[in-house]
């Protein structure tokens, strides 16, 4: 009778539960895409996510106009058939774990600069160097 009881009383407990009405939300959507400002970054920044700041000599000279960088990823502004040179060997997906720089006014300079592959201003690889 003990069991029965306990068995009754458990049962009702979990349909009080499940048959309470839940609290009313008022559900809001949104699409859209809001990239906000390209990185501030001395010597340009990576072209994907979390667009970190590269170090100087990961892009060559043609990434610069008159001493700016012409963005990459989504805040590229460059011509539309433009290929320049990278170091992928200041990548953190090719293995770099080296001091990279913050955001900051230093102007970038690529006296010993060594490309190694082409890139387009939206991150694709064009070729090898």
């Amino acid at each position: 009778m003990r069991g029965i009881r306990y068995s009754l009383l458990t049962v009702t407990a979990a349909a009080a539960f499940l048959l309470m009405p839940s609290p009313k939300s008022d559900a809001q959507v949104s699409i859209g895409v809001n990239i906000g400002p390209a990185p501030s970054c001395p010597y340009g920044y990576y072209d994907y996510a979390p667009y970190d700041c590269a170090p100087d000599g990961y892009y060559g000279p043609e990434w610069f106009v008159g001493g700016h960088f012409v963005g990459a990823g989504q805040w590229f502004h460059g011509p539309a058939n433009f290929h320049g040179s990278v170091n992928n060997h200041f990548d953190p997906q090719h293995g770099y774990k080296g001091a990279k720089p913050g955001p900051g006014p230093e102007q970038p300079h690529h006296a010993a600069f060594k490309g190694n592959e082409a890139r387009d201003g939206r991150g694709h690889v064009t070729g090898k160097k």
